[in-house]
């Protein structure tokens, strides 16, 4: 794709790319905090809310937070991801009211201690179940409530207000954009504000939208904390289910309004956002009671000038679908914007011995993870937080498939067709040039259309190569002129995926895509 033909999809793309999700995350939080100071030293907000508790309870809640991560990490042995620590900090200002009352400070840092605590006691294989800042807010206030304090500090999640409404939105966007959950972040939206709207209509409440939209976190929490990728299932339609759910517990007792004439006991039991998160998590945990990855690095290899593939065997058994991913997390000392963890495509096929490939472009500057990934030794272990994606191919093997690859999104078609050889599929596959061409001899039994700009020296008898700069939908076309009969998936950098998208998705039976954004 020419530079002139560079889409604002494609600019969205690039740009938030720059930086891992959880990096993306805490620049909007801290962008968030800071516009709440702004409105706070103009003014907008009074009472409790003053710089200097705002500021006060920003400190404890990190310093607390952070500091119990660290030490939970040495107990447990294991090395802490101090980003997500901070994150969670962030979370946590924004639920509870800024205080500079030593005793409610004191609650508030509790609850960044006990949101990390449940990282390793609420937690099955290696996994926490729950969100840990809506997990620590609720511990806060059970704790309270156990020992009978007279006016316990609860979550009042007083980041739903009017005057921050336009900044969340314009964050939670970013971040359902980043992580390609924006489908599930919406959904949630919509049911949760229609049933809270209808309710609050139902009761007389003037102008319930607004109330609805300016009173409630619908929006922050779809953005920030229904999205986290720990606690969400691995399948897309497990995830809009668990959205919906959280929705409609989220809007108890709400709607219950709708069909009686009498409110609910709300003393006997009141639903907050955070629980309504929990029950989410909960049922995010019956789908897929998903364990850790402890993977051991068993052996390297180069494939081209810039592009590695690692081979790793779980130490407890491995099981996944051709065409998904596995998230790995690298400790390593100064690391940079990208982070401490990454996702990958699976490029080999399920072994029952629990082996799996993955391959990794590194260019000269590269990210300080990506060196470090290269670094580890065979018998070093690294750390993963399962498997997941739904770029799978369909059931019915007489399915006729178009697969579209642009440079290192050529490795989950890898899994899947080794795994599948007997399908009828075109394997069309974009490159810079011959010398990036990953996995030539493992391919060179299948329908392969190669499209670079130099000829490769060397062509198996069952590969065809196409003249061209670059990938389009009508070169595809021309190249695979059944496109009609065939179900096409596109894997391979956003800007490739959104060159070709549109145009596949008039001329094929359907099609899937699967967007190399990293996390």
């Amino acid at each position: 794709m020419s530079p002139k033909d560079v889409s604002p999809r494609d600019l969205l793309d690039r740009q938030l790319g720059r930086v891992t999700m959880y990096r993306l995350v805490t620049i909007v939080l801290g962008v968030l905090v800071v516009v709440m100071l702004a409105f706070t030293i103009n003014g907008t907000f009074t009472g409790r809310f003053t710089v200097k508790s705002e500021l006060v309870t920003l400190v404890v809640v990190l310093v607390a937070t952070y500091a119990s991560s660290r030490l939970l990490g040495l107990i447990w042995r294991v090395k802490t991801h101090g980003e997500s620590a901070i994150i969670t900090a962030l979370l946590l200002w924004f639920i509870f009211t800024p205080s500079t009352d030593a005793a409610d400070l004191a609650w508030i840092a509790g609850a960044g201690a006990l949101a990390n605590v449940s990282k390793y006691v609420l937690a099955w294989r290696g996994r926490h179940i729950f969100n840990p800042a809506a997990a620590g807010a609720f511990l806060v206030y059970a704790i309270q409530y156990a020992i009978g304090r007279d006016l316990p500090i609860t979550a009042s999640w007083w980041i739903g207000n009017k005057q921050l409404l336009a900044f969340v939105a314009v964050g939670a966007f970013l971040v359902l954009w980043r992580t390609r959950r924006l489908d599930i972040g919406v959904l949630f939206i919509v049911v949760a504000g229609v049933l809270v709207t209808l309710g609050l209509n139902h009761i007389g409440q003037p102008a319930p939208f607004k109330t609805m939209a300016y009173a409630y976190p619908i929006v922050f929490l779809a953005g920030f904390m229904l999205s986290e990728p720990l606690t969400l299932p691995p399948r897309r339609v497990q995830q809009l289910t668990v959205s919906l759910v959280t929705a409609v517990v989220f809007s108890y007792p709400i709607w219950v309004l709708l069909f009686t004439s009498s409110p609910p006991n709300l003393k006997v039991f009141a639903i907050t956002p955070g629980v309504s998160l929990l029950v989410g998590n909960l049922v995010a945990f019956a789908f897929a009671r998903r364990r850790g990855l402890s993977l051991e690095l068993v052996s390297k290899r180069k494939l081209t000038p810039e592009t590695h593939e690692l081979k790793f065997r779980a130490k407890h058994g491995l099981g996944f679908a051709p065409g998904q991913y596995a998230e790995l997390t690298v400790p390593h000392a100064r690391a940079d914007g990208r982070g401490v963890r990454r996702t990958f495509s699976i490029s080999s096929p399920p072994h029952d011995d629990g082996q799996l490939t993955i391959a990794v472009r590194v260019p000269e500057k590269s990210s300080t993870y990506k060196k470090a990934l290269l670094d580890l030794k065979p018998g070093q272990t690294v750390r993963g937080t399962g498997v997941g994606g739904d770029f799978i191919l369909p059931k019915d093997a007489a399915v006729p498939l178009l697969l579209v690859a642009g440079g290192i999104g050529i490795t989950p078609f890898l899994s899947q067709l080794r795994h599948h050889p007997e399908r009828d599929a075109v394997l069309v596959y974009g490159v810079t040039g011959p010398e990036e061409i990953s996995y030539a001899d493992e391919l060179a039994a299948f329908n392969v259309v190669i499209v670079s700009a130099v000829r490769p020296d060397h062509l198996p008898t069952t590969w065809r190569w196409i003249e061209a700069p670059f990938l389009s939908a009508e070169i595809i076309a021309s190249a695979v002129p059944d496109l009609g009969k065939r179900r096409a998936y596109v894997s391979g950098p956003p800007a490739m995926v959104n060159a070709v998208r549109p145009g596949l998705a008039k001329r094929c039976a359907g099609i899937k895509t699967d967007y190399f954004t990293g996390y």
